[in-house]
């Protein structure tokens, strides 16, 4: 997407070399010089709108602006309530997104259950999304601590696999994808020695159900994304893309320690079509410097 911001400088070159005597075809010739330089900024990636929850919340249509002028592509909502995105209709948010240049592609349901699946996936669709994502254990089946900020999984894991894919049987019927996304628990062996994250990959249909790969949780529960990669080839479909800082805390990408460049080097083995940047906590920078940072770390480390 090719803005006026991006255009106006070869104008702009083209006005001060003929004012200053230099032949037009000079000017041409240095305005297509200038053209790769003017590509590598096009917009490009996605952002999890999670990162700014709050600041959303006040301003939604502002800060969805911002967005779009740091460079992202498309996002990722985790705002749906009462049958809207952010406070508008599902065609009101697809129409709004469209105005400022991104792309839905994503939305997170933390409270989906079997039963209100099928109005979310209306909305969705006519919300212009393609997949619906199940952040966390569904149905009273996630547990978080807030003294010890320790997540878990409160069910059995037959109990929490069959709900899972009852969801993704309805979602496939209405037409559009299913993933669900990890935290570390799912990569640590539970009282009976049993990992979630491959009890979910053995037991669910790759034409229904497959995964969103948060980089940092994976790295946070010490396993490896590669590793994952290899096991279960084409099923992390989504990435969130958030790197961790030497006290393990979420930092935006590159002010981290997580080895991006060699799981980028594995995405075609992933299955990898789209990525997101998202931090769930800043602590160095307000959200919207942590997501502008990681917007140029992507473009150092490789992401398109």
């Amino acid at each position: 997407m090719t803005s006026i911001k991006q255009i106006l400088p070869l104008f702009l070159l083209l006005f001060v070399l003929s004012a200053c005597g230099g032949k037009m075809e000079d000017a041409v010739d240095a305005a297509t010089d200038a053209l790769p330089e003017m590509e590598a900024d096009l917009d490009f990636g996605g952002l999890a709108l999670y990162t700014l929850r709050d600041t959303l919340a006040g301003d939604p249509k502002g800060v969805l602006k911002e967005v779009a002028d740091l460079g992202y592509k498309y996002v990722e909502a985790a705002g749906y309530k009462d049958g809207k995105f952010y406070g508008m209709t599902p065609t009101e948010f697809k129409n709004y997104l469209a105005e400022v240049g991104l792309t839905p592609i994503s939305s997170h349901h933390g409270d989906i259950t079997i039963e209100s699946t099928d109005k979310v996936v209306a909305d969705l669709k006519e919300a212009g999304f393609q997949y619906l994502v199940i952040p966390v254990p569904p149905m009273g089946a996630f547990s978080f601590d807030p003294a010890t900020r320790i997540l878990s999984m409160n069910q059995p894991m037959e109990t929490v696999m069959a709900n899972i894919n009852a969801i993704a049987d309805k979602v496939a019927a209405g037409g559009l994808k299913c993933l669900y996304h990890n935290h570390d628990f799912e990569f640590k062996p539970d009282a009976d020695g049993q990992v979630a994250i491959d009890y979910f990959i053995e037991n669910s249909d790759p034409e229904k159900l497959n995964f969103q790969m948060d980089l940092y949780w994976v790295t946070k529960a010490g396993a490896d994304p590669v590793a994952y990669f290899d096991k279960a080839p084409g099923r992390f479909i989504a990435w969130h893309v958030k790197d961790m800082d030497d006290q393990g805390r979420f930092a935006p990408v590159g002010e981290g320690n997580i080895d991006f460049k060699r799981i980028l080097a594995a995405k075609e083995k992933s299955g990898m079509e789209f990525y997101l940047v998202e931090q769930d906590m800043c602590f160095n920078h307000t959200a919207l410097e942590a997501i502008a940072i990681s917007h140029k770390g992507l473009k150092e480390i490789g992401f398109e």
